[in-house]
């Protein structure tokens, strides 16, 4: 299987610096290696436009079940895969109108007792210190989890039960949905891009976006999540016209 091209820079970077090491501990007697990183040819993320993000929200409105409230959420504000699939009740405060991210859930490689590679589900702590967060809801997203939230709070999100759903099934029930809105090409990480693009669109300072998507600088924010809209880009040169003109 081919490795993602910042997988390979992740090790060659990790593999420089115990070369770098050994060599300042054998001082300097150690052969110099050069080490050529790939480059990222990162493409570009898909977003929804304006028109599709109203399509499928009015889907996912309509005869909405927990799994529908799930991915509206995520696409309100954000959330990862992993840390909407280990969201419970009790981390959704209504009278703040919070969100409180503390954990993630992934599917992981596990080896048995036979030597065999199988996987597991493992509950976790967020990827970095600034994913551990807290998200304020809007006004709209406070009254789809006063009408949904069941009376347990210790229930998960996606199934208002004690019973989780992995973010492997939440995948397929979002291919459905797409398949029925005629979406192409949408994955769960869509949501969370079309969510930023949408809060740069209204003006949203770079700072704080950054702080609710949990990353940990601005740079990753305007670098990967940012996606102006050829509609944004022309409303922006006509404001610049009109000052200049």
């Amino acid at each position: 299987e081919e490795l993602a091209p910042k997988t390979v820079r992740d090790i060659l970077t990790l593999l420089k610096s115990v070369l770098k090491y050994t060599a300042k501990q054998l001082g300097g007697v150690f052969p110099q290696i050069d080490i050529v990183l790939p480059k990222d040819t990162r493409k570009e993320m898909r977003v929804l436009s304006r028109e599709e993000q109203a399509v499928f929200t009015a889907y996912l409105l309509n005869n909405m079940d927990e799994q529908k409230f799930g991915v509206l959420l995520a696409l309100l504000t954000g959330v990862r895969i992993g840390e909407l699939c280990a969201l419970r009740w009790e981390n959704i405060s209504l009278k703040d109108g919070t969100i409180r991210i503390t954990s993630t859930m992934q599917r992981l490689k596990d080896i048995d007792a036979n030597g065999e590679a199988k996987t597991k589900i493992v509950f976790g702590t967020p990827k970095s210190d600034t994913s551990v967060r807290t998200i304020p809801m809007c006004d709209y997203a406070i009254s789809l989890c006063q009408r949904m939230k069941p009376r347990c709070g210790s229930a998960f999100v996606l199934s208002g039960t004690s019973d989780y759903m992995e973010p492997r099934l939440l995948q397929y029930r979002l291919e459905r949905y797409t398949k029925d809105c005629q979406l192409e090409g949408v994955h769960f990480h869509t949501l969370r891009h079309t969510f930023a693009t949408r809060c740069v669109e209204i003006g949203f300072d770079v700072k704080s976006l950054s702080e609710i998507l949990g990353h940990a600088n601005t740079a990753i924010t305007l670098d990967r999540y940012v996606h102006a809209s050829l509609e944004l880009k022309r409303a922006q040169m006509n404001r610049l016209a009109a000052e200049v003109v």
